[in-house]
C-alpha cells in the first residue's frame, strides 16, 4: 500500500508570471465549467466524459494536452463525491489547478520546479524551509497541485508517495480516551491537558459575539471591516486547532512506536448528533461542537500508517462506565460510578481519574470489541 504526503511550498513570484498564473487558473476553471456543463448531468465515467469534450476543450480553453484530460478528471472526482453526499456540483472556483509528470518537474539543486502555463512554461522558485527540503530531498515527484490561497500567494502542493513500513504485530496495546477537559489520556497515564485550549477558544468566543454586535449595530463601513475581522478570527482559530492536533497526533504515534505498541481509540462517529440532543448550556454546546476529534483521529491514523504503528477503533459505549479492573457496570439503569473527572467502581474499589480508566478500557476492548483498524 503507497501513503501520499503533500508537501505545501511557497512560489516565489514576479509580476508577469502572476498574470500567467491567473490565467492559467481562470482557464482550468472556465473549463471544469465547461465539462460540468456539456456532460450530460449523471455522466461520470472519466473516459466518457473525455471521449465528448477533449478537442473542445482545447480549443476554447487554450490548455495543454494533460490540463485538459485533469479539468475533465476533477469534474468526473467531484461529480462522484456529490452523488456520495446526495448534491449536485454547484461550481468551481479558479482557486487550483492539477499537474502531472509532463506538466510539472521539480529540480533539487536549485530548488526550484517548472510548470507549464498559458503561454509557456516557467520556472518559479520554492521559499522553503528545512523541513520541506528533508521531505523533498532525493525525491522524484509526478504530481502536484497549484493552489491561490485568499491572500493572494501562491503555492504549490505537491504530492511524495512511499512505501510505509508494514505494522509489527503486537499484543502491547495504548489506550487513548479523548475528551474536553483532558483532550487526550493515555492508558500509560499520559495526558494532553485541554484548560489553555479552553481558554483561547472563549477569547476567540468573545472577540466573536464582539465582533457580531458591532456588525449589527454599526454603520455600514464597520459592518464590513467586522465581517473582514471574522473571517480572519475564523482561519486564526482553525490553524490553532490544526496545530494542536498535529501535535498530540505526532506524540500519540510516536510513544506507541518507541514502545512497540498498537493504538486502540475510541470511534466517536456520531457523537456530536447524539451529545446535541442532550439539554446543555450553550457555551457547553459551543466547546463540544467546535473541537475536532476527527481531524485528531484522521492525523493519528495517517501518522501511523507513516510510522507503522496499527490504530484500531474500538465501541465507545460503556467505555466510560465500565471499570477497567473489575469490568463491573453500575448495577442500577442510569446511575455511574463517574463523577466529572473521579472514577469510583462499588464492585472492587478502584478509584481514579475517569479518562485513565477509559483509556485502559480502551485498551481491554480492543482485544475482542475491535470494529476496524
Amino acid at each position: 500500500m503507497k501513503q501520499v504526503l503533500t508537501v505545501s511550498c511557497k512560489l516565489k513570484v514576479c509580476f508577469k508570471q502572476v498574470a500567467k498564473i491567473d490565467a492559467t487558473l481562470q482557464a482550468f476553471t472556465d473549463a471544469c465549467e465547461y465539462v460540468n456543463k456539456t456532460a450530460p448531468p449523471t455522466l461520470m465515467n472519466e473516459l466518457a466524459m473525455q471521449s465528448l469534450v477533449y478537442h473542445s476543450v482545447r480549443a476554447l480553453f487554450g490548455l495543454s494536452s494533460q490540463m485538459a484530460i485533469h479539468a475533465v478528471r476533477r469534474v468526473s472526482g467531484n461529480r462522484k463525491t456529490a452523488k456520495q453526499k446526495g448534491k449536485p456540483v454547484t461550481g468551481f472556483a479558479p482557486t487550483s489547478a492539477t499537474y502531472d509528470v509532463r506538466t510539472f518537474s521539480f529540480r533539487e539543486k536549485d530548488w526550484t520546479a517548472s510548470l507549464t502555463l498559458i503561454g509557456g512554461r516557467e520556472r518559479f522558485g520554492l521559499a522553503i524551509g528545512n523541513y520541506q527540503r528533508g521531505l523533498l530531498k532525493g525525491q522524484n515527484p509526478k504530481t502536484a497541485t497549484l493552489v491561490k490561497r485568499k491572500d493572494g500567494t501562491y503555492y504549490l502542493n505537491i504530492q511524495l508517495e512511499s512505501v510505509p513500513p508494514t505494522p509489527e504485530d503486537t499484543d502491547k496495546i495504548l489506550g487513548v480516551d479523548l475528551g474536553r477537559t483532558d483532550l487526550a489520556v493515555t492508558s500509560d497515564g499520559d495526558k494532553f491537558s485541554g484548560e489553555k485550549i479552553t481558554k483561547v477558544r472563549d477569547k476567540y468566543a468573545r472577540v466573536r459575539a464582539q465582533l457580531q454586535y458591532k456588525a449589527a449595530k454599526g454603520t455600514r463601513s464597520s459592518r464590513r471591516r467586522c465581517r473582514q475581522l471574522q473571517q480572519r478570527l475564523s482561519g486564526r482559530e482553525r490553524r490553532f486547532q490544526t496545530h494542536v492536533n498535529h501535535v498530540i497526533s505526532y506524540q500519540l504515534v510516536k510513544s506507541a512506536k518507541n514502545s512497540n505498541q498498537g493504538i486502540a481509540l475510541e470511534d466517536l462517529t456520531g457523537i456530536r448528533e447524539h451529545t446535541n440532543n442532550l439539554p446543555r448550556s450553550k457555551r457547553e454546546r459551543r466547546l463540544s461542537n467546535s473541537w475536532s476529534f476527527y481531524q485528531l483521529r484522521e492525523f493519528m491514523t495517517y501518522k501511523g500508517i507513516k510510522f507503522g504503528v496499527k490504530l484500531v477503533l474500538v465501541d465507545p459505549r460503556y467505555t466510560s462506565q465500565t471499570c477497567h479492573n473489575c469490568l463491573h457496570i453500575h448495577p442500577v439503569r442510569g446511575e455511574s460510578y463517574r463523577s466529572g473527572k473521579k472514577f469510583a467502581c462499588g464492585h472492587c474499589g478502584w478509584v481514579g481519574d475517569a479518562d485513565l480508566n477509559g483509556a485502559k478500557k480502551c485498551d481491554s476492548f480492543s482485544r475482542n470489541r475491535a470494529i476496524g483498524g
